[in-house]
């Protein structure tokens, strides 16, 4: 039997290897498929789904988790007070959705691969690739990024309370509202304006390496920007907490003395906005780093392993590999990796891509990622209108955001009704007919297999 640390990859071994860390073997996964029931499987599967509340989310109604999960009341502000955060759709351990009080859908899975389809069963053995959220963003997301697979075995294994699964965790989220975000290292020249004109940066970030980024020409190639670039973003990180505490007030004191004399830039607006939601946080000052997105309602973003991230402000529908890896650094009281988290990085500087999704069928958008796990379908079905969804050979996730109407699924012979908040598990193999009542729209997501993978 080969030890786990051979069989975590080459990334993982380097990891283990620079820590001085071993790992006890384990036994090899059975990547057999799981045999296929013989009895039919239900067309259509409603799903009670859990609510995350973390201190970043929406409060009441002002919150579409909160409404979609029945937590908002217009008329008290909504629930027991607590943000609503995030609503999750699927079978990942730490919040599993459930058929019944007594029966996850994990369990559920589990007992009937059918519904996964033969490949999915096989590639995932036996459960769902995939995690679907909801998510309502108050204030910043940490600052973080999420491995790949060679590294989260690595980090599973070193620290399984704080890394609780050893997958990887490509995302994309598909703006509902406005969504703002910051996603990937801004280009060589406007790193080089930060340096020149943000002192504060430039002081913990120190005059060598400061010197060494601006000296880089456009045309001098990828590598040696990433090898700058990679020292600086560290340094910066690195700081002590009492250097960046004053670095940030000298920031804001000069910041908020400018604005009387000129417009500060959006990236000025947005870190005196973030030194609002997190006092003396390093995060603050890496936004300087990043790039700023700003998504549209109907658009997407999609999110690779070891890129730098953070979820700013705004509503979205969230789909990822399943797994809830993540590397912080920054905005964020909770535990800060520092030194996985710069080393990871791929130090990329292309600009955020972002996705317009492609028309389907009439009234269908698909985002298509560039990972096997998963793709997104939005369903805009105008009153009296209805749509068809062919069978497909893995299992599909709705929810219905806005409007109502029926749903028809598989060999049901009546129409289920379909409205806000309610979300449905569909097995493979199954049609799916969805009809809007009047006099009202219906807007629905669906999360599934991405199509490549099961053509």
């Amino acid at each position: 039997m080969a030890s786990s640390t051979a069989s975590l990859g080459p990334a993982a071994a380097l990891l283990l290897e620079r820590l001085g860390l071993r790992v006890a073997p384990t036994d090899a996964a059975d990547d057999q498929a799981p045999p296929m029931p013989a009895l039919p499987l239900p067309g259509l599967l409603p799903l009670r789904c859990a609510v995350q509340h973390y201190e970043w989310g929406r409060r009441g109604a002002d919150s579409l988790v909160a409404r979609l999960a029945g937590e908002a009341s217009a008329s008290d502000g909504g629930g027991d007070g607590r943000p609503c955060a995030e609503l999750w759709m699927g079978t990942h351990p730490a919040a599993p959705s459930s058929l019944a009080p007594d029966v996850s859908l994990r369990d559920w899975v589990a007992r009937n691969p059918a519904a996964l389809g033969r490949a999915v069963a096989a590639r995932w053995g036996g459960d769902l690739p995939f995690l679907f959220k909801v998510l309502s963003v108050a204030k910043a997301l940490s600052i973080q990024a999420h491995p790949d697979r060679d590294l989260a075995a690595a980090l599973h294994a070193l620290r399984p309370a704080t890394y609780r699964d050893a997958n990887h965790k490509p995302e994309m989220a598909v703006a509902v509202t406005e969504f703002h975000a910051l996603c990937g290292f801004a280009a060589t020249q406007e790193l080089k304006e930060v340096l020149r004109t943000v002192p504060e940066v430039q002081e913990l970030v120190g005059k060598e390496e400061s010197r060494k980024l601006l000296s880089v020409k456009e045309q001098d190639g990828g590598i040696g920007v990433r090898s700058y670039l990679k020292s600086a973003f560290t340094k910066l990180m690195t700081a002590s907490d009492e250097a960046i505490s004053e670095a940030i007030a000298n920031l804001k004191t000069r910041l908020n003395s400018e604005s009387k004399a000129r417009s500060l830039t959006k990236k000025e607006q947005l870190v005196l906005s973030l030194e609002k939601q997190y006092p003396g946080d390093v995060g603050v000052l890496a936004a300087f780093f990043l790039n700023f997105v700003k998504l549209n309602p109907g658009e997407a973003l999609y999110v690779g392993a070891n890129e730098p991230h953070a979820y700013l402000s705004g509503e979205c529908i969230e789909c990822m590999a399943t797994s809830d890896n993540v590397v912080r650094a920054g905005l964020t009281p909770k535990y800060r990796d520092v030194q996985t988290l710069c080393s990871m990085l791929t130090y990329n500087q292309a600009s955020p891509e972002i996705m317009q999704g492609m028309p389907v069928q009439p009234y269908v958008t698909r985002y298509t990622p560039s990972t096997d796990e998963f793709e997104v379908d939005r369903y805009l079905l105008p009153p009296g209108k209805s749509v068809t969804m062919s069978p497909v050979a893995g299992p599909s996730i709705f929810i219905v955001v806005t409007g109502e109407g029926e749903i028809q699924a598989g060999f049901m012979t009546d129409n289920a009704k379909a409205k806000e908040g309610d979300v449905f598990f569909v097995p493979a193999h199954t049609k799916v007919k969805l009809y809007t009542s009047l006099p009202r729209s219906m807007q629905l997501y669906r999360a599934g297999v991405n199509s490549s993978f099961l053509s």
